[in-house]
Formats: C-alpha cells, structure tokens, sequence
C-alpha cells in the first residue's frame, strides 16, 4: 500500500502562486507515474499534469499549459506542481495519484490517491 499526502494548499489572490507538494510512503512500481487532478463543485475531476519518473512523458491540461509546472523528487516519493499566474477558475480541492502507466493515470485511473488539498484563488 502507498499512502500519498498533498500539502501547500490554500487560498491566494488572482494572479498569486502556489506550491503543492504530494509525499509518497514508501517506494513503489506504482510511483512511475505521479500526476495532479482537480475537482471543482459540481464538475467532473480532470487531470492537471502527470509526469513519468525518467520526465520522458510530462503532460498538462490545456487550461494550466504555461502556468502550472509538475516536477518530482524521486529520491523523495514526492512530486510537485508549481501553479503561478492563478486565476479564480483554477479553484478546486486537488489530488495526488500515482500510477505504473503515464496514460492511464492521466485517463483518471491511478492506483493509489491523495485525500486533496483545497486551493482556492479570489477574484
């Protein structure tokens, strides 16, 4: 079993930046993939950006393309999403989840997932 804990949430102005990191138990083939999603009320979760541990497969929603950054911390278990320029439509509780395949975690199916961590931007 991996247990994933989100951290860095909050709430900042539009325009801000916030960091999230996401910690990772113990090591795991699972950890080959590590990806942010988010869910808005009342809106479907969708995905952020994932990225592979070897970096070879980085992948971002159009909406935060720019924007948002995923990077990792292999010898950590830990990946991050560096999110400037926020805007208010970026508020949503976001997870952490990981997984062996980069597309099928992007696809929403992860092994393993995070309890969120709320960010909320104000207008």
């Amino acid at each position: 079993q991996v247990q994933l804990v989100e951290s860095g949430g909050g709430s900042v102005q539009a325009g801000g930046s916030l960091r999230l990191a996401c910690a990772a138990s113990t090591h795991s083939a699972s950890l080959a993939c590590m990806g942010w999603f988010r869910q808005a009320p009342g809106k479907e979760r969708e995905a952020v950006a994932v990225l592979s541990r070897g970096g070879n497969y980085e992948r971002y929603t159009d909406s935060v393309k720019g924007r948002f950054t995923i990077s990792r911390d292999n010898a950590k278990f830990t990946v991050y999403l560096q999110m400037n320029n926020l805007r208010p439509e970026d508020t949503a509780m976001y997870y952490c989840a990981v997984d062996a395949s980069c597309n099928r975690l992007y696809d929403g199916i992860g092994a393993y997932w995070g309890q969120g961590t709320q960010v909320t931007v104000a207008s």
